[in-house]
């Protein structure tokens, strides 16, 4: 068994709290990915698994036992870094074997070890090169070898396709996903990226400032982020979000006045709101309806942006302050300046209160009434 659990973990440098007490499993096996802005304490977390940190409070389990004391070369771990850390000295077949001469593993399983894995990795034909004749590609995968040779219980990664030009970072997300249906190896990996960790995660951990506000599926944060900050950092292009007064609210739905003076309908139960309360009403680009009057709010089109497949409408309404993101089809033309009505679909509106809290959406109930 290679769980990870923490329990009550925290991180302190001083008098400043980097980690506020942690409780989380990973389950063994799993590919779990810790996402974040920057500072808000991934990589510090990820490190505190590793032994790279020592751990302030709180207790921390690999695999059933306490680890906290335990030096990192006993953990049972590996870990990747966003930097390769490779020996510019040492070709790859020396470099990917150097933790097994160390723990002097005898040279045939060396041997075994390190063909196998440069297979698995396809580099095998580069074994004796060094690493400055690689491109980034090559040197990353060198760096996952160097990790998969230990046969660790737990795999780390510490953002490690930030390095890499956009096309191989979408070709090394593929390579991460074979190699976790490979190994099933529980795996940990952190990022600021989250289409990285919608495509890759088993979980999703969304820290801010050094607590984790929800764990959930990619696709249930998605659709149920539990506060406004889960809700704008997942998804690409980010949410909408439109300040409002609450005009009518229950359990089976709410309606909000916009600044213009536009009424929205929201399938949610906001039951805990009340008339006069005010909220924020969420809505992502790629759910707006462009050019439907029903439900909606009236804009201008400020700039517009082309990407082909996607066009991106940006939108101004006088009566709010925030630029208005939508997204259409790329074959569809919209002008600069054009009107342009954005319905917002009340199966997909979200509604945050006054502390950033989401209303329950009323997403099955308001298809069933929909079919």
């Amino acid at each position: 068994m290679a769980e990870v659990k923490l329990s009550g973990v925290g991180k302190s440098y001083g008098d400043i709290r980097i980690l506020k007490g942690i409780d989380l499993e990973i389950h063994d096996g799993e590919f779990m990915v810790f996402v974040g802005p920057s500072g808000c304490g991934k990589s510090t977390l990820l490190r505190t698994i590793a032994g790279l940190e020592d751990i302030t409070e709180g207790k921390l389990s690999i695999g059933g036992r306490v680890v906290n004391d335990v030096p990192p070369a006993e953990r049972g771990i590996s870990m990747v870094f966003q930097s390769y850390a490779l020996y510019p000295h040492m070709n790859l077949f020396d470099n990917m074997a150097f933790g097994l001469k160390l723990a002097k593993v005898p040279q045939a399983e060396i041997d075994t070890a390190v063909n196998q894995a440069a297979k698995i990795l396809h580099i095998e034909h580069l074994l004796q090169r060094k690493p400055k004749d690689l491109s980034g590609g090559q040197r990353q995968r060198v760096a996952i070898g160097r990790a998969i040779v230990r046969k660790p219980e737990v795999f780390l990664f510490d953002e490690p396709l930030s390095n890499l030009d956009t096309a191989l970072r979408v070709k090394m997300r593929y390579e991460f996903a074979k190699l976790h249906e490979q190994f099933k190896t529980t795996m940990v990996y952190v990022t600021h990226d989250q289409v990285e960790a919608m495509t890759l995660a088993d979980r999703i951990v969304v820290l801010q400032a050094g607590v984790i506000e929800q764990v959930g599926a990619p696709m249930e944060l998605y659709e149920h982020p539990c506060n406004v900050f889960v809700a704008g950092f997942i998804g690409s292009p980010g949410m909408n979000f439109l300040q409002a007064t609450v005009l009518e609210a229950s359990a089976a739905g709410a309606s909000v006045k916009l600044g213009g003076g536009e009424v929205i309908h929201c399938a949610v139960d906001a039951s805990a709101a009340k008339p006069r309360d005010t909220v924020q009403l969420g809505v992502r680009p790629e759910h707006l309806r462009a050019g439907v009057p029903d439900n909606a709010l009236q804009t201008k089109v400020t700039f517009v942006e082309s990407l082909g497949s996607m066009t991106y409408a940006y939108c101004s309404n006088p009566g709010l302050d925030d630029v208005i993101t939508c997204a259409v089809e790329g074959d569809r033309p919209i002008a600069i300046g054009a009107s342009l009505p954005l319905a917002v679909p009340e199966g997909k509106a979200y509604l945050f209160d006054a502390t950033g809290r989401a209303f329950r959406r009323l997403v099955a109930q308001h298809q069933a009434d929909a079919a």
